[in-house]
């Protein structure tokens, strides 16, 4: 079995996020659950400060700015290792002034022109994730000839534009935007082809946490979605086949839950 991957711990600084509802919209209940996850086994904590929910509206780059820094300053000062969520290069560069080391952009650089340079010029990691279109409208980019080729092709394209405006190899890492234009059964599609991307030379970090393809699967009798809470063994499950295809890290809600899946995968593969 391949290394156990990194564990992404995710912090929404927001009061809409779609998997907490808010809970950790206040800086200091931010705080206190971001240094909850890092005890708990998150290599990274992943600060955000924008939903990115189907549906979600832009927020102005004053206002993300006013939620993410005070955390991630707060974070890094306690030894959290930090990542942050977001699609601005000027955030970006203020977080990692405040101590993040790794950019995490949904839009994979195309949401902001200046992306690529900024990190560039950051030298730190950047997370290219699978993208076509803000939260507003990505329900509406589902259409694919083949998904899985197409998704990884899209990816692979941002991944190399990022590498030609600056950015080193070694620290692009990819993601295959689970939730993100993709209907339900296209994530399970994508997902099949994890292993696939893990030989494209590229780290590969997935975040299926808690999604819609996921509360689908274990909908009631009714046809009614599981909620939120509900979905976090089967979160774990899909990070212990995430780990067993190979992928660098994982992106979750449920810290322990992970660890404990994550676990039980290496052991059954033989390592101590």
């Amino acid at each position: 079995m391949p290394a156990t991957p990194l564990v992404l711990g995710v912090l929404n600084v927001t009061p809409d996020s779609f998997s907490d509802g808010g809970e950790h919209a206040n800086r200091e209940t931010a705080i206190a659950h971001g240094l909850a996850m890092h005890a708990m086994g998150a290599d990274v904590v992943d600060v955000g400060g924008e939903s990115t929910r189907p549906g979600a509206q832009r927020i102005p780059e004053s206002e993300e700015l006013d939620r993410v820094i005070p955390v991630v300053t707060a974070l890094t000062a306690a030894g959290v290792r930090v990542s942050i969520d977001t699609m601005r290069a000027e955030v970006a560069r203020r977080a990692v002034e405040a101590g993040a080391s790794m950019v995490n952009d949904v839009s994979g650089g195309q949401a902001d022109e200046a992306m690529y340079a900024t990190v560039a010029e950051l030298g730190c990691d950047y997370v290219v994730m699978h993208w076509r279109g803000h939260s507003a409208h990505m329900d509406e980019l589902t259409r694919y000839t083949s998904v899985a080729e197409e998704v990884r092709a899209e990816t692979l394209t941002c991944a190399r534009a990022a590498a030609i405006a600056g950015i080193r190899e070694s620290s692009i890492i990819i993601d295959p935007g689970i939730g993100f234009a993709k209907t339900i059964e296209q994530n399970w599609t994508v997902l099949r082809d994890l292993d696939r991307w893990v030989t494209t030379g590229f780290r590969v970090l997935v975040g299926a946490s808690r999604k819609k393809f996921l509360g689908a699967l274990l909908a009631d009798s009714e046809g009614t979605p599981r909620d939120m809470r509900g979905r976090d063994a089967a979160s774990a499950v899909i990070s212990a086949l995430c780990a067993r295809a190979g992928v660098w890290g994982v992106r979750v809600h449920d810290v322990r839950t992970t660890r404990d899946a994550l676990a039980v995968a290496a052991r059954w593969d033989g390592e101590t």
